[in-house]
């Protein structure tokens, strides 16, 4: 992640000593007592289920979503005890879930190949210090489903639900990446971001390799339904 100094293909060696040497020349900008501004290093793409990610394109730039109302409560479980989320059971969890309750039965998976439910992730998207717990469910048909699980005050909270074709999910940041190959060839690479109240599409985009049909981008989640919707950018 630490930023690299390249030279580009084609770029004549003697013209880069010119830049280089003018650059020195030049100065800074800034004054003798002036401190240098520091870097900003920019985050890169980390996959939550690692054996599930294939190679990460490029993360894609951010792009207004509408507000929804807030997500519910799962009513049907009570209050965490003071681990919280980190120490809730991931199966009473999706039996607390209408939506998913009729997976909760499935084995747990170590590695893709076989439908179940993955070893769940505990990581931080909201920016409170406290993480938030991600499930995931492989299904026969090849699709999986993705949600997200926030805690207030004691009451689990679902703010994401996704679904798509193997899905594979990383964290940009606090931001989250799902990416899955699109039905003509290509990937869907949606970002999702926390907004206070859930996470909420960013961006969602639409790439092709060469012979492809192009790139294309697309505000995507434009209302999930229950069951599995059709595109990782549904919302709950």
């Amino acid at each position: 992640m630490n930023p690299r100094f390249r030279i580009l293909p084609g770029v004549p060696l003697a013209a880069l000593a010119v830049a280089v040497l003018s650059a020195c020349g030049a100065g800074s900008g800034l004054g003798d007592s002036e401190p240098a501004p520091p870097v900003s290093v920019q985050p890169r793409p980390e996959p939550l289920w690692s054996a599930w990610s294939g190679s990460s394109p490029s993360a894609p730039g951010e792009d207004p979503t509408s507000r929804q109302p807030p997500p519910e409560p799962l009513d049907e479980l009570g209050p965490l005890g003071p681990g919280g989320l980190a120490k809730a059971d991931v199966r009473e969890l999706l039996r607390a879930d209408t939506r998913l309750r009729t997976l909760a039965d499935r084995p747990m998976v170590k590695k893709p190949g076989r439908p179940g439910i993955r070893p769940p992730v505990l990581t931080d998207l909201t920016g409170d210090g406290r993480p938030e717990m991600l499930v995931a469910v492989d299904v026969e048909s090849g699709r999986s489903v993705l949600v997200v699980y926030y805690e207030k005050r004691g009451k689990v909270h679902p703010v994401l639900f996704t679904a798509g074709r193997r899905l594979a999910v990383e964290t940009l940041g606090t931001d989250l990446l799902v990416r899955s190959p699109c039905a003509e060839g290509g990937e869907q690479a949606v970002r999702f971001h926390w907004d206070g109240t859930r996470m909420s599409t960013v961006s969602d985009v639409k790439s092709y390799g060469k012979g492809g049909k192009g790139s294309t981008g697309e505000e995507g989640g434009s209302g999930g339904r229950p069951g599995l919707p059709g595109s990782p950018g549904a919302r709950p």
